[in-house]
């Protein structure tokens, strides 16, 4: 029998931006997390990843971040920034298997013969499309999301929050920065508020 995914939280996170910071979240949650520019929001899920210095701790199900090599936690605890990095010159070889890719590029409105394409090609709506398909391929149990549809049309907006909010089946869990109201409205199962004096849930309605 398969063992269920683990639940995340963190306790006590400092920031170069300020703490403390705690959130914890459900295998299957989406908990979203907005505040003011400037506020730390992307500080918080590079400690939550692990790639920035950071006090406290964080932990996925019974695994402490401060125990596990930083390179193990960052293939548990994905961060996915709204520009992610390319490093190779086609598409396909970011991807152990482009090829099973064909459902997830078809939902997300990307042509499946894309992986042919060089990286140069790419408007800055694919490339966060494709990142965003690039870190759910690794199948970990946690994505950390910073405005992952900043650079869509409303359009490709909706079909990428439904295309993420699937993954939820999975039990993977999404922390998900935006700053778009209505959007964390659509898309949360908890709101977060980050702001100066910590994080805290936001009002209802």
């Amino acid at each position: 029998m398969t063992a269920p995914p683990p639940a995340f939280r963190c306790a006590g996170i400092y920031t170069a931006a300020g703490g403390p910071f705690d959130l914890a979240a459900a295998p299957g949650q989406c908990l979203t997390i907005m505040g003011p520019s400037g506020v730390g929001k992307s500080l918080l899920l590079r400690a939550l990843a692990d790639l920035d210095p950071h006090r406290g701790d964080v932990f996925l199900g019974a695994q402490q971040q401060s125990l596990v090599a930083p390179h193990r936690w960052r293939q548990q605890v994905v961060y996915v920034p709204a520009a992610a990095g390319w490093w190779a010159e086609t598409v396909a070889e970011h991807f152990s298997d482009f090829k099973v890719l064909a459902d997830d590029l078809h939902a997300l409105g990307l042509p499946v013969d894309c992986g042919t394409w060089p990286v140069a090609r790419l408007s800055s709506g694919e490339r966060q499309r494709l990142s965003l398909v690039r870190a759910v391929a690794l199948g970990s149990p946690v994505l950390l999301l910073d405005e992952p549809t900043s650079n869509l049309d409303a359009e490709s907006a909706l079909a990428t929050e439904a295309w993420l909010l699937a993954r939820r089946q999975a039990g993977v869990t999404l922390i998900w920065v935006t700053h778009d109201a209505a959007q964390a409205l659509r898309v949360a199962d908890v709101r977060l508020v980050l702001e100066h004096g910590g994080l805290h849930e936001a009002a209802h309605g």
